[in-house]
């Protein structure tokens, strides 16, 4: 199937929308206001999927939906659009691009973090971080303050769950110094002192460590540089809501482009760091060493849900910068632009005034 996410007002017929600032349905035609429906088996906790029966693709196909989307040629991004679009650009670079009707089967999202910051208070956010970046230049300072509304878009995550139990061989290392005595000239002449020399003790030692991972987040997607959507952590995601078609009136969605097991390979290398870090908690000591690290894993399970970015694509002289906002949080990432004329203003500032520091040390000699 595909779904549009459009829902016509009751009194007008007009597309509502999800307001952040109220957390319900609003009619911009004739203002008319809808709560949102939260059936009863929808209000508890969001359940998770068994990853194993996922990865032999023995997904319940009531867990799997069609969704209509376009990919941008430019970055990739697989973005929803409604059947009346025929024309945009994509949120994601600025690109123009053409509606297409292909399709994209995917697992069904199991969470939502519906939008908490309206555009306005995105777009704040975005322009006092703009503002403080001292080498953007004013034109696009300019041009961003001035331009279009920023675009709410749905960018879609994979959490993973795993229960862990490692162990391990290493050596803890016990700091200890001893008293050298050397040589030195001082004044022309050797003289004898002494000084404290460190030096490590390391012990043999072996055990275990255990450890519950529950959401593990892992970007679903590649449109974005990972390290901006990385910076927007941390997000609370106590507060993701069962998903509900609704929370998307109005906005944007992304159909994710990074695979479940892709993802599960990442979630696993961040739960490798962390259970390194326990395992040097356990070893203890001054200094740790880890000679070998095994761990067994089981009872992993997975979600996919969409978390809320309020983004911004301009294009500046012949190249195209991007702002994300996390839409819970209100933090804010983008590609820096720098303008070669302040740079450069700012190195013969600084050549004057290094010279004139000079002249004033040498005049005073």
């Amino acid at each position: 199937m595909t779904e549009e996410h459009r829902f016509p007002c009751d009194v007008c017929g007009a597309d509502m929308r999800f307001e952040p600032s109220t957390g319900a349905l609003n009619c911009d035609h004739c203002g008319a206001v809808e709560t949102i429906d939260v059936s009863p088996w929808d209000s508890g906790a969001i359940k998770e999927m068994d990853f194993d029966r996922a990865i032999a693709a023995n997904v319940p196909e009531s867990d799997m939906e069609e969704v209509r989307v376009t990919k941008c040629e430019n970055c990739g991004a697989q973005v929803e659009f409604h059947d009346e679009d025929h024309a945009t650009e994509c949120p994601f670079c600025a690109t123009p691009v053409v509606i297409g009707t292909g399709v994209h089967r995917h697992i069904k999202p199991r969470g939502v973090l519906p939008f908490a910051l309206t555009e306005k208070q995105g777009r704040t956010a975005m322009t006092d971080w703009l503002g403080r970046l001292w080498f953007a230049p004013n034109g696009l300072k300019k041009y961003a303050r001035a331009g279009r509304q920023l675009q709410g878009i749905y960018v879609p995550y994979w959490t993973y769950d795993a229960d862990t139990k490692s162990k391990y061989r290493g050596k803890r290392g016990t700091i200890y110094y001893v008293t050298k005595t050397v040589r030195v000239m001082v004044d022309g002449k050797p003289q004898t002192r002494t000084k404290q020399v460190q030096k490590i003790r390391w012990t043999p030692v072996s055990g275990r460590v255990a450890r519950f991972f529950d959401d593990v987040l892992v970007l679903a997607s590649t449109s974005l540089p990972k390290k901006y959507t990385d910076a927007l952590a941390p997000w609370d995601l106590s507060a993701l809501e069962p998903y509900n078609a609704e929370y998307l009136a109005g906005f944007r969605a992304e159909g994710y482009s990074v695979d479940l097991e892709t993802g599960y390979t990442e979630a696993r290398e961040i739960m490798r760091r962390r259970i390194v870090r326990d395992v040097k908690f356990d070893i203890g000591g001054d200094r740790q060493q880890i000679d070998h690290l095994e761990t067994a894993v089981k009872d992993v399970t997975f979600k996919h849900v969409l978390l809320p970015v309020w983004m911004a694509a301009y294009k500046y002289r012949g190249k195209t910068y991007r702002f994300v906002v996390n839409a819970q949080t209100g933090s804010v990432k983008g590609e820096r632009p720098y303008s070669a004329w302040k740079i450069a203003f700012a190195a013969i500032t600084a050549a004057i005034v290094a010279a004139i520091i000079a002249a004033i040390y040498y005049n005073t000699q």
